[in-house]
C-alpha cells in the first residue's frame, strides 16, 4: 500500500491496518493516535515526531525505525521488534513493551515512567537520561545497557539481567531489585535509597560514592565490589557476602551486617558507627583508621583483622576473640570538635603481640555478680550508687537478674568500657555492709522518703501492733519488687505485673498512693533518662495502651512519669 493512500484511508476513519507493509514510509510528523499496526512492518520508516498514543502495534517490525519525539504514550508495543530503532526523546508513558525486542535500540531521554518492559530483549540498548520512574521491568535482558543518568523511582527490576550495564549517577531511589544480575556494572555515584537488592549479583561492581541509604542488601554478593566512599547509612546487609570488596571510607553508621562475611575486606577508615556485626565474619579484613564508635560486635570473628588506628569508643564487644587481631595501637574516645580520634591506647608504645585480647578479657561494659542467696534490692541499689559515685561518670544499669538453684545472677551495663571482675568484686565487698547498714536504717530511710506506712497518731494495740509490722514487711518486701520489675520488663509487660502487686497491697489495706508517686513514677523516670529506647517503650505503650489499662493505678503512675519526663 502506498504511504498516500494509506494516510487518506487513516483520514476517513480507517484504523486497522494490521500486518500492513509500511518499510520505509515517511510518516514524520503525522497523527496515527490509536491506530491499528498489529503485525505490521515498519522497518526503516520515519515517524519521528508522529503521534501513536494508545496505538496497537503488537508484534510489529520497527526496525532501524525513526521514532524520535514520538509520542506513543499508551501504546502497545509487546513482542515488537525495534532493534536499532531510534526512540530518542519518545514519549512512552505508560507503553506496553513486553517481550519486545531493543537490541542497540537508543532511547535517550525517552520518557517510559509506569511502562511495561517486562522480559524484553536487548543488548547494549541505550537508555541514557531516560525517565523510567515506576516502569516494569522484571525479568528484562538488559546486559551492556547504558542508564547513565537515567531516573528508575520506585522501578521493579526484580530479576533482571542488568550484567555490565552503565548506570552511572543513576536514579534508583527505593527501586526493587530482587535477585537482580549487576555483575561487574557500573553504579559509580548512583542514588539507590531506600532500594531493595535483596539477594542481587552485584560481584565486581562499581559503586564507589554511591548512596545505599536505608538500603537492603540482604543476602546480596558484594564480593570484590568497589563501594569506596559510598553511603551505607543504616543499610541492611543480612548474610551479604562482601568478600575482598573495597569499602574504603565508606558510611555505615547504625548498618546492620549481622552474619555477613566480610573475609579480606578493605575498611580502612571506614565509619562502623553504631553498626551491628552479630555473627559477622570479619577475619583478615582491614579496619585500619576505622571508626567504630558504639560498634555492636557478638561473635563477630576478627581473627587477622588489622585494627591499628582504629577509634574503639564505647564499642560494644561479646564473646569476640581480640587475641590473634594484627593491632599495634587504637583510640579510645573521639574528639567531635575537631573530628579526629583521640586518647591513643597505648599512650607511648605499641600494644605487643595479643595484648589488645588480653585487656580485651579484662575489660568490657557487661558486669556480672554472682550472689550466693537473693540479695535485699534496696541494699543492693545504694551498693550500685556507691559504687558510681566512687568512679568518675560511671553509670551502671540493671540488665538481666536470674536465680538458679543457689546462684543469684545479675548483670549490669556501664556507660563505658571497665574491668568487669574489679567492679563485680567492688559490689560483692560493699553489698554486706551496706545491707547491715539499710536493715538498721531500714524506717528512717522510710521515713526520709515518705514512704513510711501510714498509721493513726494513737498508740497501737499490742494486737494491732503486730499486724502494722506485717505490714510494714509485706510493703518493703513488695517495693522491693515493684523496684525489679520496674528496672528488668518492659511497660507492656511491667504495668500488669505491678498492677497485680498494688492490687494486693490494697487487699491488705495497705494505701499505694506514695507508692504510685514515689517509687514506681520515680524508677520510671530515672530508667527512661538512662535508656533511650525504654523511653520509646514508654511513649508507644502510652499510645496502645488500652483505656483500662490506662485508667488502672498503674497506668496513672505511668502516664504521670511521661509527663515528668516530656517536662524534663
Amino acid at each position: 500500500m502506498q504511504t498516500q493512500e494509506f494516510l487518506q484511508r487513516y483520514q476517513q476513519g480507517e484504523r486497522n491496518f494490521g500486518h500492513i507493509d509500511l518499510s520505509g514510509a515517511s510518516l514524520s510528523g503525522v497523527n496515527l493516535r490509536e491506530i491499528d499496526l498489529t503485525g505490521a512492518n515498519l522497518t526503516g520508516a520515519n515517524l519521528s515526531w508522529s503521534f501513536l498514543s494508545n496505538a496497537k502495534l503488537i508484534g510489529a517490525c520497527l526496525r532501524r525505525a525513526d521514532l524520535r519525539s514520538a509520542g506513543l504514550a499508551g501504546a502497545n508495543l509487546s513482542g515488537a521488534n525495534l532493534s536499532g530503532a531510534n526512540l530518542a526523546k519518545a514519549d512512552l508513558r505508560l507503553a506496553c513493551l513486553e517481550a519486545a525486542e531493543l537490541n542497540w535500540a537508543a532511547l535517550p531521554e525517552a520518557d517510559l515512567g509506569g511502562a511495561n518492559l517486562q522480559r524484553v530483549k536487548s543488548d547494549q540498548i541505550n537508555f541514557a537520561g531516560a525517565k523510567l520512574d515506576g516502569a516494569k521491568l522484571m525479568a528484562a535482558e538488559l546486559m551492556e545497557a547504558n542508564l547513565n543518568r537515567a531516573s528508575l523511582v520506585g522501578a521493579n527490576l526484580t530479576g533482571a539481567n542488568l550484567r555490565e550495564a552503565h548506570l552511572v549517577e543513576a536514579n534508583l531511589r527505593a527501586a526493587i531489585l530482587l535477585g537482580v544480575n549487576l555483575i561487574e556494572a557500573d553504579l559509580n555515584g548512583a542514588q539507590m535509597r531506600s532500594a531493595n537488592l535483596a539477594g542481587a549479583d552485584l560481584h565486581r561492581a562499581v559503586l564507589a560514592g554511591a548512596d545505599l541509604t536505608e538500603a537492603v542488601l540482604d543476602n546480596a554478593d558484594l564480593s570484590r565490589a568497589n563501594l569506596a566512599g559510598s553511603y551505607l547509612l543504616k543499610a541492611s546487609f543480612k548474610k551479604a557476602l562482601l568478600l575482598r570488596a573495597n569499602l574504603q571510607g565508606v558510611y555505615l553508621l547504625r548498618a546492620d551486617l549481622s552474619e555477613a562475611n566480610l573475609r579480606n575486606a578493605d575498611l580502612q577508615k571506614a565509619d562502623l558507627s553504631g553498626a551491628y556485626l552479630m555473627d559477622a565474619m570479619l577475619g583478615e579484613a582491614d579496619l585500619r583508621e576505622a571508626c567504630l564508635i558504639e560498634c555492636r560486635l557478638i561473635r563477630t570473628n576478627l581473627e587477622g583483622a588489622q585494627l591499628t588506628g582504629c577509634c574503639i569508643q564505647n564499642w560494644q564487644i561479646q564473646d569476640v576473640d581480640l587475641s590473634k587481631v594484627d593491632c599495634r595501637y587504637v583510640f579510645t574516645q573521639f574528639d567531635y570538635t575537631a573530628k579526629v580520634a583521640a586518647n591513643r591506647l597505648p599512650v607511648d608504645r605499641d600494644f605487643e603481640s595479643g595484648e589488645l585480647g588480653r585487656q580485651h578479657q579484662e575489660e568490657s561494659s557487661i558486669v556480672e555478680v554472682s550472689f550466693a542467696e537473693p540479695p535485699n534490692w534496696e541494699a543492693l541499689v545504694f551498693t550500685v550508687r556507691r559504687v558510681e559515685l566512687e568512679s568518675r561518670e560511671l553509670k551502671l544499669n540493671v540488665q538481666f537478674f536470674e536465680s538458679a538453684g543457689e546462684q543469684h545472677l545479675l548483670r549490669l551495663s556501664a556507660n563505658r568500657l571497665v574491668n568487669g571482675k574489679i567492679l563485680g568484686d567492688r559490689i560483692l565487698a560493699l553489698y554486706p555492709d551496706m545491707l547491715e547498714k539499710v536493715l538498721a536504717k531500714g524506717a528512717e530511710i522510710l521515713s526520709l522518703l515518705d514512704l513510711a506506712v501510714a498509721r493513726n497518731s494513737a498508740q497501737p494495740e499490742p494486737g494491732q501492733k503486730e499486724v502494722l509490722l506485717r505490714r510494714q514487711e509485706i510493703y518493703q518486701r513488695m517495693v522491693r519488687q515493684i523496684s525489679f520489675i520496674l528496672m528488668s520488663q518492659t511497660p507492656d509487660k511491667f504495668s500488669d505485673s505491678v498492677q497485680r502487686l498494688l492490687d494486693y497491697l490494697k487487699q491488705q489495706g495497705i494505701p499505694t498512693e506514695q507508692i504510685q508517686k514515689k517509687v514506681i513514677s520515680q524508677a520510671i523516670v530515672q530508667r527512661a533518662k538512662q535508656d533511650p529506647v525504654f523511653r520509646e517503650q514508654l511513649l508507644t505503650w502510652e499510645k496502645k495502651a488500652s483505656d483500662r489499662v490506662r485508667c488502672s493505678m498503674m497506668g496513672e503512675a505511668v502516664r504521670y512519669a511521661i509527663t515528668l519526663l516530656i517536662d524534663y
